[in-house]
C-alpha cells in the first residue's frame, strides 16, 4: 500500500509551449527507457526477490519510477497546452496529434507504442539487478540526449533532476547487488546452480 501525495516530485512550470520537444520528451513516458517500463520491471521484480532488503530497493525505486513517469507527463502536457493549429502543423507532433490530440499516450520518440517487452522480469537475481542497472543508464543517457536538444530552461531544470535521479538509482541497484552476492553463497552463484545439474547414469 501507498501513501500518495498529491504533488509533483519536483516542479514543472514551462511557459512556452514546444511541440517539436514534446515530440522528444515523449520517449521518457513510454519509450523502451522510460519511466513507465522501469516502474513496472522494478514493481514486478520485486515479488520474486528473496532478500527483504532488495525487494525494499525495487518497492522504492519502483514507486520513485511512478513519481518521475507524473513529472515527464506534466511535462508534455505543459509543453503541449494551447496550442495553435499552425504550431502543431509545422512541427512533427502533428502526427502524434491525429491519433491522440493532446492526450497523453505512451509512446516512444519514434512513435512506436509502449509494450511491456522492454520489462526485464526473470525472476533471477542477479539477472534481474544487472537488467535495473542497465536500465539506469539507459535512462540516464536519454535524458542527456534531451538535455542536447533543449535550451529552454523551464525544460532543463526537471530534466537535469530527473536524470540525477538516475544516477542515484545506479547506485541504490549497486548496493541491492552487493547485498543479493553476500546471500549468495558458492553453491548457487549464477555461474552454478546444483539444482539444475541433471545427473546422467
Amino acid at each position: 500500500m501507498w501513501t500518495y501525495e498529491k504533488k509533483l516530485q519536483y516542479p514543472v512550470k514551462i511557459k512556452n509551449p514546444n511541440p517539436k520537444l514534446a515530440q522528444v520528451i515523449i520517449s521518457q513516458l513510454g519509450g523502451p527507457d522510460g519511466e513507465l517500463a522501469a516502474s513496472m520491471r522494478y514493481l514486478h521484480q520485486r515479488y520474486s526477490m528473496p532478500y527483504r532488503e532488495v525487494t525494499g530497493i525495487l518497492t522504492d525505486v519502483g514507486t520513485e519510477e511512478l513519481a518521475h513517469l507524473e513529472m515527464v507527463a506534466a511535462i508534455l502536457y505543459q509543453l503541449t497546452r494551447n496550442l495553435s493549429e499552425q504550431e502543431i502543423e509545422g512541427s512533427p507532433f502533428a502526427t502524434y496529434f491525429v491519433d491522440h490530440t493532446t492526450g497523453l499516450y505512451p509512446v516512444a520518440a519514434s512513435g512506436v507504442p509502449f509494450d511491456m517487452k522492454y520489462v526485464g522480469v526473470k525472476g533471477d537475481v542477479i539477472a534481474d539487478l544487472n537488467e535495473d542497472l542497465a536500465a539506469e543508464q539507459k535512462a540516464r543517457v536519454t535524458y542527456d540526449n534531451i538535455l542536447r536538444l533543449t535550451d529552454d530552461p523551464d525544460v532543463r531544470d526537471p530534466i537535469k533532476y530527473l536524470r540525477q535521479r538516475e544516477l542515484v538509482h545506479y547506485q541504490r541497484f549497486g548496493d541491492a547487488l552487493r547485498i543479493a552476492q553476500d546471500n549468495l553463497d558458492s553453491k548457487n552463484f549464477y555461474a552454478f546452480n546444483p539444482s539444475f545439474d541433471r545427473k546422467t547414469k
